[in-house]
């Protein structure tokens, strides 16, 4: 039985893809109609942020994002009316809004990435 050693090098280096995975799935969320369940992807987007120091250069872009999307929601949650979704609730306003910011966010994590990775060689 052979036993795979973990290089601490390449395991700390590496991208959080959980970050980048729920970046692209706030947009692609909220254009689907499943704003609702976008909480999800955001919450990890600004946990994972704020976690990982490789990442302070994203924080605001996070925050952006965090409050982009609870802005609707809490409109939704204290409205009078409330429609059954948020999604259906939503201005398309907002919506825009939360997909430019998301996509921002996403490109700019790439460029970072990017921009790390030619400074390392």
């Amino acid at each position: 039985m052979s036993t795979q050693t973990l290089d601490r090098e390449t395991t700390v280096r590496r991208a959080p893809r959980a970050v980048i995975i729920s970046a692209w799935a706030v947009p692609i969320m909220v254009l689907g109609q499943f704003a609702m369940i976008a909480i999800v992807p955001v919450a990890l987007v600004l946990i994972g942020t704020l976690r990982d120091a490789r990442l302070k250069a994203l924080r605001w872009g996070a925050i952006a994002l965090t409050a982009a999307y609870v802005t609707p929601l809490a409109l939704w949650a204290i409205g009078p009316e409330r429609a059954q979704s948020l999604s259906k609730d939503m201005h398309p306003v907002f919506a825009a809004i939360i997909v430019g910011v998301g996509v921002a966010f996403a490109v700019a994590f790439h460029v970072l990435r990017r921009k790390s990775r030619t400074e390392a060689v």
